[in-house]
């Protein structure tokens, strides 16, 4: 299998933490994987655009056209980095209200920013409430729930219960939403 995601934000939501826990799940999946970790402006709030490549690759970077998924920490960011997907054919999980335009990708938004604010979970934890919110509705993401969670804890054991906590509370929101 080959599966390419390419992960957009700004920075300090969470977009590298991403790339990491990625990385630990197809470890754990036992698949060959490749991420990068934008750090440039992340420091200072800048746009920040991370790569992981599940599969047999040999450069961590995506080429425009390639990926099969974009997960958008932000609405903007998605925008700024739809030319990465396959044309007619990849999946934006987008951070977005429902004013987010229209694309020529299957398009899949929550407002998490307004959840956040009404104290629905923590706005740290954004970043895991997307790709809670990606597990339920992108039905090609390459991982399961399961192996999610083992590299959520592993990631962070200290912080996982409300991590996990978090994922699934995406989940039943995104089912609810269906």
């Amino acid at each position: 299998m080959k599966y390419q995601i390419v992960i957009a934000g700004v920075g300090g939501q969470g977009a590298v933490f991403l790339v990491k826990v990625l990385s630990i799940a197809a470890s754990l999946a036992g698949q060959k994987c490749l991420g990068t970790e934008n750090h440039g402006m992340s420091q200072r709030g800048g746009s920040v655009s991370c790569y992981v490549k599940l599969g047999d690759f040999y450069a961590p970077a995506i080429d425009e056209g390639q990926a099969d998924l974009l997960i958008a920490l932000e609405a903007t960011e998605a925008l700024r980095n739809l030319h990465y997907l396959k044309p007619n054919a990849g999946t934006v999980i987008v951070n977005a209200t429902s004013e987010f335009p229209e694309v020529a990708y299957k398009v899949y938004h929550t407002d998490a920013f307004s959840k956040a604010r009404n104290k629905a979970f923590p706005i740290d934890a954004l970043n895991v409430y997307m790709l809670g919110f990606t597990l339920a509705k992108d039905p090609n993401f390459p991982f399961t729930c399961k192996e999610i969670e083992q590299a959520i804890t592993k990631m962070n054991p200290k912080l996982a219960e409300k991590n996990i906590n978090v994922l699934h509370q995406a989940i039943n929101d995104a089912k609810a939403k269906a």
